[in-house]
């Protein structure tokens, strides 16, 4: 497959956007795999082309972190979060039921091209363990059954709407919102929920605040007003000090020779 055009023409215009072109990398690899479907040979060039870098840095990036793909993916990716409390909670039961349900392993995509499955590493939703991601949407609480059937439902193209965020559409679609191009669905569904606003409906029953800005920062003009103070202050207790030095006669050298003679 060939970058298209308007695809090359945007992985410009990300460069673009920041003061240093080599910023937006990050954003453009999420934009290459939009287009390609993984991290290319010819994407990575491209990149490197547009940022004025070797293909050997872009490389270098594109296998340190694991959400850029060298290899085609499915049509979805499901990550099944295997850390501590999520695999503790029933995360590696999930994992291991999909593996033999979509007769895959770990990074591997099923015979229709419909899903990539993967392990993968904590994503901070430790409150809605276990978690599973759909194009790195959260689907909470999960259980092997209810993973399986959100699965079947991919597979078969009906609409899946995550637990909080938005309706499911396509592992490149997610990509492309990553790469910085918005679909216009940012508010669809429930960004917090249940656990995660538990310590704030406490806070309102029991009256509890956070200190406003004034409590814990003063004013600019008030720490202006101090550092002035302090100043005056300082000028003040210096201007007094001379003054009792100007007024102490110096002794003459006849004066000092004398006393040495009386000693």
């Amino acid at each position: 497959m060939t970058l298209s055009d308007v695809t090359k023409a945007e992985l410009v215009e990300l460069a673009g956007r920041y003061p240093q072109p080599r910023s937006a990398l990050l954003p453009m690899l999420h934009l290459v795999q939009s287009a390609e479907g993984s991290v290319t040979n010819e994407g990575i060039e491209v990149c490197a082309q547009i940022l004025g870098i070797s293909a050997a840095e872009v490389s270098g990036v594109a296998t340190f972190y694991t959400m850029y793909k060298r290899r085609p993916m499915g049509e979805h990716h499901v990550g099944i979060c295997t850390n501590t409390l999520c695999a503790v909670m029933g995360g590696d039961l999930i994992f291991e039921r999909l593996k033999g349900h979509l007769d895959v392993g770990n990074d591997e995509t099923t015979e229709d091209g419909k899903v990539t499955l993967e392990h993968i590493e904590c994503n901070a939703a430790c409150d809605f363990a276990p978690v599973m991601t759909v194009n790195w949407e959260f689907f909470d609480q999960q259980t092997p059954e209810s993973a399986i059937e959100v699965v079947d439902k991919l597979r078969a193209g009906e609409t899946v709407q995550a637990t909080r965020g938005a309706t499911i559409t396509s592992w490149r679609e997610a990509e492309r919102v990553l790469a910085g191009f918005e679909d216009g669905r940012a508010d669809e569904g429930p960004a917090a929920a249940g656990p995660s606003l538990a310590g704030l409906e406490i806070a309102a029953e029991r009256g509890w605040r956070a200190p406003s800005v004034d409590e814990t920062h003063p004013e600019p003009d008030a720490v202006a007003d101090t550092k002035k103070g302090a100043a005056e202050q300082a000028d003040t207790s210096r201007a007094e000090s001379e003054t009792v030095i100007e007024q102490s006669p110096a002794k003459t050298s006849e004066e000092t020779t004398k006393e040495g003679k009386d000693d």
